[in-house]
């Protein structure tokens, strides 16, 4: 099952076969350290899924702790997170065109295959409110 999901990320997004991999290990991750229901049902849905988040998530050297998981979930912690998938994926090969090609790739397999909704975007996996860090006033107040 984590082969065929693989194989459609590769075919639907151009992406090789082990570079496919290791992005869907860099979003996993992602979504496993938010603590995203959708990353949840993922892993219910496809075995392997959860073994291939924690593995890549050794290689990137990314936090375990309880402690830095709840730090990773605030909101200046998701920032942190996002941008750090996005250099991640970067890090791998992955252009812009790339990155966003790779979550509606997700998307597709999960809804046809498994009947899972919802993985649209970025916010729909890792459970992220990133819109809200910027809606507050200006940062700016100093006077000139």
């Amino acid at each position: 099952m984590l082969d065929d999901l693989t194989a459609h990320i590769a075919k639907t997004s151009g992406l090789a076969d082990p570079i496919a991999k290791q992005a869907l290990g860099i979003v996993l991750n992602t979504a496993d350290r938010q603590g995203s229901p959708l990353a949840s049902e993922m892993f219910k849905a496809i075995p392997g899924a959860r073994d291939l988040a924690a593995r890549t998530g050794k290689e990137l050297g990314a936090p375990t702790g309880d402690i830095a998981l709840l730090i990773e979930r605030t909101p200046g912690g998701k920032l942190k997170v996002a941008r750090d998938m996005i250099e991640a994926l970067q890090a791998i090969g992955l252009d812009h065109k790339g990155i966003g090609a790779l979550l509606p790739a997700i998307a597709q397999h999960m809804e046809e295959t498994h009947g899972l909704a919802g993985f649209g975007h970025l916010g729909d996996l890792i459970g992220s409110d990133l819109d809200a860090i910027g809606a507050g006033p200006d940062k700016d107040t100093k006077a000139a």
